[in-house]
């Protein structure tokens, strides 16, 4: 009888070790989530396919667009995740404590140094697999400029950028577009507008102040002002309001508007429109004499793994098969972006020649990044959309609700 029950018991046990090994090991199925939207989600679904032809894993691939930060709020709240999902630039500050460390997958030796930072907690572990880094500022189409009269290269403060806008508007060209039904292109404008205000010229820097829980409201009221004024002056689009991404591209695309607030990936989306088309990528005007136009830079595409999935095996697979030099590289080139594994060689075709002109000029974090809470975004979105709309006593008022939401989202 004691026999039967030790054997039992060991059958027991080694069943639910089995189970326990097929768990971790195991799923032949894969979930993963990835932000943003056109070429970039494209080609990262191109190169997943063929992973699971490759593989014969199965992975449950989903892009939601715009709605993706609330839905993974969700999936954070309840501590769901996917197996595999994008941290679009917030790897660290958001996903940490959600993320498995990367530094001994295959693909780690070929990260680029300069990324390792921005992707890196503080105690040296890695989090993702990143594909590219961003190196952008505004684009703008060359043939609109041009006929305007518009050198790029002369725009050097926000005050010369409305003299160009200006010039744009006499010859009935519209000088910024911008879609702000989509809330993400309203963060965008102020992710590029508002270093320049608050961090670059060193003289009036306010960084250590955002970094310790400062939030000057007059500051993000002179920015909401000048955004006012652009609409007031009819430097944007008639639609801005109700318009879209994909409306933004395709007025540059088609020679209809000046400046576009937007990633370089614009620059490849606009030449499927248009193969005529002429766009480039400038840098981000200062906001005083005294200051030096800059550049955006940091995390873009960059996958990590759920430190719980149950499908560890098969989404390090997934993983060091998306890193390969040729597959990398089709996402990399979707982005339009430097790639950040120094084994991807790319040539950035039409975007390149931007890179290597401006590789002199200063880059910073995307704002909002670097400098503010997280949950900070949704707000800056929103209450831009108010200004843009040019809702009564919106510069104020949305001024104080940004520095408030600041505030107790840094638990002042």
């Amino acid at each position: 009888m004691k026999k039967a029950m030790v054997f039992a018991l060991v059958l027991v046990c080694c069943v639910s070790v089995f189970a326990q090994a097929q768990a971790e090991s195991g799923s032949k199925t894969i979930t993963m989530w990835v932000s943003g939207a056109g070429a970039q989600v494209d080609a990262m679904k191109a190169a997943v396919e063929a992973f699971e032809a490759q593989s014969g894993y199965t992975v449950e691939f989903s892009a939601p667009g715009e709605t993706y930060e609330e839905l993974m709020k969700t999936k954070m709240a309840a501590n769901d995740l996917p197996d595999v999902f994008d941290t679009h630039g917030w790897s660290v500050d958001r996903y940490g404590e959600y993320l498995m460390p990367v530094n001994d997958l295959d693909f780690f030796a070929n990260v680029s140094r300069q990324i390792i930072p921005t992707i890196s907690n503080d105690k040296g572990e890695a989090l993702v697999l990143p594909f590219d880094m961003d190196l952008t500022g505004i684009v703008y189409n060359e043939d609109v400029l041009a006929e305007a009269g518009v050198d790029v290269d002369s725009i050097k403060t926000w005050a010369d950028f409305e003299a160009a806008c200006e010039k744009v508007k006499a010859i009935g060209k519209t000088p910024i577009t911008l879609g702000a039904s989509n809330g993400f292109t309203v963060g965008w404008l102020y992710d590029r507008i508002a270093p320049s205000f608050y961090i670059t010229d060193e003289a009036n820097s306010k960084a250590a102040d955002l970094k310790n829980g400062i939030f000057d409201e007059a500051i993000w009221a002179s920015i909401s002002a000048m955004i006012d004024r652009w609409v007031s002056n009819g430097y944007f689009n008639a639609d801005v309001v109700t318009g879209d991404f994909v409306g933004d591209i395709t007025a540059m695309a088609t020679n209809q508007a000046a400046f576009d607030f937007i990633q370089n990936v614009a620059i490849m989306m606009a030449g499927g429109i248009n193969a005529d088309a002429h766009l480039g990528m400038m840098p981000i005007p200062s906001n005083s004499a005294s200051d030096e136009p800059t550049l955006i830079s940091g995390e873009n595409v960059a996958l990590g793994i759920w430190k719980e999935t149950k499908a560890k095996k098969g989404a390090i697979e997934l993983l060091n098969y998306l890193a390969q030099p040729e597959v990398a590289a089709t996402i990399a080139a979707a982005t339009g972006n430097v790639p950040a594994l120094t084994n991807v060689k790319l040539d950035l075709g039409a975007v390149q020649k931007y890179i290597d002109k401006h590789a002199a000029v200063e880059a910073y974090n995307y704002f909002d990044r670097d400098y503010c809470p997280s949950g900070l975004w949704d707000v800056i979105c929103a209450a831009g959309q108010e200004v843009l709309a040019q809702k009564p006593n919106a510069v104020q008022n949305t001024a104080k609700q940004v520095k408030d939401s600041f505030d107790a989202l840094y638990g002042n």
